[in-house]
This record gives C-alpha cells, structure tokens and sequence, in this order.
C-alpha cells in the first residue's frame, strides 16, 4: 500500500513530482550562489555541472515541463476552489506562488533566453554585472527568497503526514534558513568582486567580450521578449481569475443546498463546493492535516443522510479511504462535492482526536477475537531489574506480533504479558481463517524464539492461547478526547477464558468450535473438548492444540457437533 503522501488524484501526483523538479532546481542555484564562499574554483566547477545538467536537452524538457505542468494544475486548483476562506499556511503559498511567474519572467528572458537568442554567456559574472545595484538586483534577491519559502511550505504540508519529517523539523528549519543566506552572502560578495574587476573600461571591455555581451538592438529584443512573455503570464492569470469569479457567481445564482453536521451547525452551501470548503467558510471547525489535498484521510465525514444523492469517490479517494478501513458511508470533505442536501459526521475534532459518542464510531461485527498470555511470567521474573524485564516483554512481543499482523489481525490491546488481537476482515469466514493462521505463525515464532533462548542458557517460554468467533462490538470506550477504540462482548470474555483454560488442559492453544466451522473446517470428534466456561450456560466445544504451529488436526469439512 502506498504511503499516505502519494495518495491523491493523477493532478496531485504530478503536481507533487513537478514542485519536488523545481524545488531541486532552485536549491541547485542556491547551493552555486553558496558555493563562491568556498572558492571561486568551486563556483565554477558547481555552474559548469549545474548548466551541463539544466542546459541539456532532457533537462530542459523536464524543467520546462515541470514548470508548466505546476503552473498549471496549481491554477487550476485555485479555479475550481469555492471559497477564498483557507488556513493562513495556504493563503502564503498560494500568494507566493502566484506572484513567482511574473518576477521570473526577466531572470528567464536575460539568463536562458539571451543564451539561445545571442550567444551570451550568461555565466554568473554576466547576470552579476547586469543586476548588481539596480532595483533588479532587489528583485532577483526576493525572487530567491519568494521561491525558497514557498517550495519550503510545500515540502512540509506535503511531508509532515510522516513520522521522521515530524522528527527533523527544528533541524530542517535551520537548514531551510541557512542556505538562503548563505546564497545571499555569496552573491553580493561576488557582486563586490566583479564590480571592482571591471571598474577600469579596459577589463570591462575584455569581460564583455568573454560573456559575448549584448548590444543595444539585443537589449531591445530582449526587452521586447521581456514584455511579451510578461503580458502572456498576466493573461494566464487574468483567464484563471476570471474563470474562478464565474464560478462563484454561478454558484451564487444557483439554489443552495444544506449540510448538517451532527453535534454542530446546519449551514447553507452552494451546490459543488466540497464539505471542507463549506465548513472554512461556514467557520465550522474541520481538521485537514494535509490541507484539504487529499492525501491523507482527516477530514473524512461519516454520511449518515444523503449518501445516494453524493456523486462516487474517486479512485484516489476511494483508495485513500480503502487504506484506512473506512465503513462504506465514509467521504473525505475535500473531494466530495454535494449536489443535494447531506448529513455528516466529522470522525475528528479540531485537535486530531477521534470524535465520539457517535453510531459511527461504534458497529457491530461477528470476528475472531485471540487472547494470548505468557505463562509464569511473574515467576521468571521475580528478582530481576525493570529494565530486563521490560527488554524480555519487547523480545517476546517482536516474535509473536507479526505473524497476527500478517494474518491480517491488529493487536487492540496489550495487557502485561499478554495480549488481545482481533481479526477484523470482510465475513466471518475470513476472520476465523486469519485467526487459525495466525495461532500456526505464533507456535512457529515461539518454536524460533525459545531457540534463541536456549542458546543464551535461558529457559523456554510457554504461552497459552484462546480463539474464539461471535459478535462483538467496536467502538470507543473512555473519557472524551481519552477514548480508544477497543471491542467488547461475550465473545471477548469467552476468548479470554479459553485461554485461561489451556494451563489447566496442559494446551497451547484452544480453538473453539465457532471459529473452526466458519472457517470450513473439520477435525476428528476425539479431537473436540467440552469446556464449561464461567458466563456461559451451555458447554462449548472446543480442539486443544498441544503445539500451536501444528493444525493438521483440521480437515476441509464441516465440523461434527459435540
């Protein structure tokens, strides 16, 4: 399964990889303008490997295509947007991003353009000398800064969706700081250098020569290129402003429809905004960790009225929610956009936390549920110091997790030396075959684990296992804002006693009848033991496994009743 931050649709993905293109080519020129602090022998080697690179043919397509490509979509995002109301974060960046085409336009027309139109050599003498003390030099200046901060704001609405990001933040803050100065201290140090070199009109006349320095009528194409690709840029916008003015007048004409948000207001909405950008501009609080890109899943809303009426997710939205195990009447707000009238339930607050006390939060499913437990743990550790026991919990826990994860059950709690593990797939059937699986995957790992123990000198550990199947109840339990999502039932308490009884039965495992026939499974009738378990008022029948790794004991078939 793909990471949640190249989930999205094909317009996010490619405005994903071309902003990562020009956020490498910018550092490249920052990294050149830093590298003249060093030595001059190292700017020059830099600029040399940085044109060879930008100037070929492949990296010209790429950079222009980039550039384009993320001009583009990044437009169109801005166009068929509903609402101007959006996180400050956003409101920066799309500003910055905005005004970065129209002060570009020179450096490209004097740079890459005077390259392929005059033969210049636009070396970093040339455009030094051609900026330096003018208002153009400031411009350029802020251009760098402009484009660093908002690749840097990309970068970090982009990648703070994972854990390391998170982690290297402070650190990566002072890098993103660093560099631009230390680009603006090496261009002004080789500014002072070079006006100094030709402050005589002899060395000036040889530099002009070496960079092949334009003449009048080439400054005047150049200015007259200038000017055309300015006013091409101004139209593109003026074309995008224009269309998203027309959306919201349309919309504004068009007969509003309502959502209602449960525990919260009811509000009126123009037919096509997304529900995210109803609650912005509503000013309903709405988490959207990665700002409404859809590529996490934060801002998806439980539908509990008008699900019909709502046009089908995406794929990418319905692969971001499938990652997540959303129920079938889940939507993220940022994708969705209603037609008709809607009631919703916000599965986050504001803060990230899950909300609760909601139908939606709670279901009801017939699933496996494991209880597994260490035998004498409290004996084997009697005397030891925390630490080592602690380190024991982690080793036994390392063995024994994996093989339910990759049956496809998830741990829902730990309890000391123990564990409960639900096995939460499509039907009954699959539930129990993932249980079975996963108390096979157990007994092996425990086989491996008590291998490496015995090479230590230490003894083996035992483990007693219960598996039983029925209904159960998932949802939240606890005080707000401190309620995890956890199940309950008889079928919980049946598992745990099952896994009690397997000291007394001198078994591994206990499996009960429940699971081994929605598994469509058989075993011999010796094989079944009848369990009078405490809370229940009718024996259950049940296969002891001496040794968790072996159920060959199970046959395709249907089990006899016992």
């Amino acid at each position: 399964m793909a990471h949640a931050i190249w989930r999205g649709s094909w317009a996010t993905k490619v405005r994903i990889v071309s902003g990562l293109i020009l956020m490498v080519y910018l550092t490249l020129h920052i990294l050149n303008l830093a590298a003249i602090l060093i030595s001059p022998t190292a700017f020059d080697a830099f600029q040399a490997a940085r044109l060879w690179v930008i100037r070929s043919d492949p990296g010209t397509v790429v950079i222009i295509g980039a550039m384009l490509s993320h001009m583009i979509l990044s437009l169109g995002k801005v166009v068929v947007a509903r609402t101007l109301r959006m996180p400050l974060t956003d409101w920066v960046q799309i500003s910055l991003g905005l005004l970065i085409p129209i002060m570009l336009v020179d450096h490209l027309i004097y740079t890459r353009a005077a390259h392929e139109m005059l033969g210049v050599t636009t070396m970093f003498g040339y455009v030094n000398r051609l900026i330096w003390g003018t208002a153009d030099g400031w411009g350029q200046a802020a251009l760098m800064i402009i484009a660093w901060v908002h690749g840097a704001i990309g970068l970090h609405m982009w990648l703070r969706l994972t854990a390391w990001w998170r982690a290297w933040v402070p650190w990566l803050i002072g890098v993103a700081v660093t560099l631009p100065i230390l680009a603006l201290v090496g261009f002004v140090t080789f500014a002072r250098t070079i006006d100094g070199l030709l402050s005589n009109s002899q060395a000036e006349q040889v530099a002009h020569a070496a960079w092949n320095w334009p003449d009048a009528a080439g400054f005047a194409a150049l200015a007259t290129a200038s000017t055309n690709m300015t006013y091409a840029v101004w139209a593109i916008l003026g074309i995008a402003i224009t269309a998203f003015l027309a959306r919201r007048i349309i919309a504004a004409i068009a007969r509003p429809i309502r959502i209602h948000y449960v525990d919260g207001p009811s509000v009126r909405a123009p037919r096509g905004q997304t529900i995210l950008e109803t609650s912005r501009t509503s000013a309903v609080a709405h988490t959207a960790l990665c700002g409404g890109r859809g590529r996490c899943t934060t801002c998806r809303v439980i539908v509990e009225d008008g699900l019909d009426n709502l046009p089908a997710p995406s794929e990418a939205e319905a692969r971001s929610l499938a990652a997540v195990g959303a129920p079938p009447n889940a939507r993220l707000a940022c994708q969705v956009r209603p037609t008709q009238s809607v009631r919703v339930f916000r599965v986050f607050d504001r803060d990230g936390k899950q909300s609760r006390a909601h139908a939606s939060q709670g279901k009801e499913a017939q699933l496996a549920v494991l209880f597994l437990d260490m035998r004498g743990f409290t004996a084997r550790t009697d005397g030891q110091l925390p630490y080592d026991v602690v380190h024991l919990l982690n080793r036994f826990f390392d063995e024994i997790v994996p093989p339910i994860n990759a049956a496809g059950g998830t741990v829902d709690k730990y309890m000391g030396d123990g564990l409960m593990a639900v096995f939460e797939t499509d039907g009954a059937e699959a539930s129990a075959k993932a249980a079975i699986k996963a108390v096979q995957g157990i007994g092996a790992a425990m086989h491996a684990f008590n291998d490496k123990l015995a090479g230590e000198g230490s003894a083996p550990v035992a483990i007693g296992i219960g598996v039983h199947l029925g209904n159960v109840v998932l949802g939240e339990i606890g005080a707000a804002g401190q309620a995890p999502r956890t199940l309950i039932g008889d079928t919980v308490n049946i598992a745990s006693r099952l896994e009690s009884e397997t000291k007394a039965r001198g078994a591994q495992a206990l499996i009960s009848i429940d699971v081994i026939q929605a598994a469509g499974l058989t075993a011999p009738e010796d094989a079944f033991v009848s369990l009078n378990l405490r809370g229940r008022e009718a024996p259950l029948a049940t296969v002891p496994l001496m040794d968790a790794a072996d159920i060959s004991v199970f046959k395709i078939g249907q089990p006899r009743m016992v």
